[in-house]
């Protein structure tokens, strides 16, 4: 009987032990990370993301941009994946134009007029590879 005793105190004693364990981490990978969207685009600036309603990567500007891969403020994902989301937070009362080119050429693929915002429904729901953008239509 002390044997069973012995044993089951050491199982308990060391379930004990891998709860604890498991307790100290758990909070820190139960944590979700924020789900980006509209609210991420910061005042006074045009946003464009990867994904549908401002979701996946963003860039953004406050500015015209005639380059958006050689320019001031570069979008790393601009060459190999496309825009699929956008949205005017700009507080000029300007609209934004996009273009597929560098120097707003190629063709412009939209223009969104102050507070717009929503996805690319052009070019079939696949978004556009946008390379420019000013503020003006």
């Amino acid at each position: 009987m002390r044997k069973t005793t012995k044993l089951r105190t050491s199982l308990i004693g060391g379930f004990a032990a891998v709860v604890a364990v498991a307790g100290l981490t758990l909070p820190e990978t139960a944590q979700a990370a924020p789900v980006p969207g509209w609210g991420d685009c910061p005042e006074q600036h045009v946003c464009f993301w990867t994904g549908d309603n401002g979701t996946g990567s963003m860039c953004h500007w406050s500015g015209d941009d005639p380059d958006w891969r050689a320019g001031a403020i570069q979008c790393s994902w601009s060459a190999t994946r496309r825009a699929q989301s956008v949205y005017n937070n700009g507080t000029s009362g300007a609209s934004v134009s996009y273009y597929t080119g560098a120097n707003y050429g190629g063709s412009r693929a939209g223009c969104t007029a102050k507070g717009g915002r929503g996805n690319f429904v052009g070019n079939n729901g696949a978004g556009y590879y946008l390379r420019s953008h000013k503020w003006s239509c």
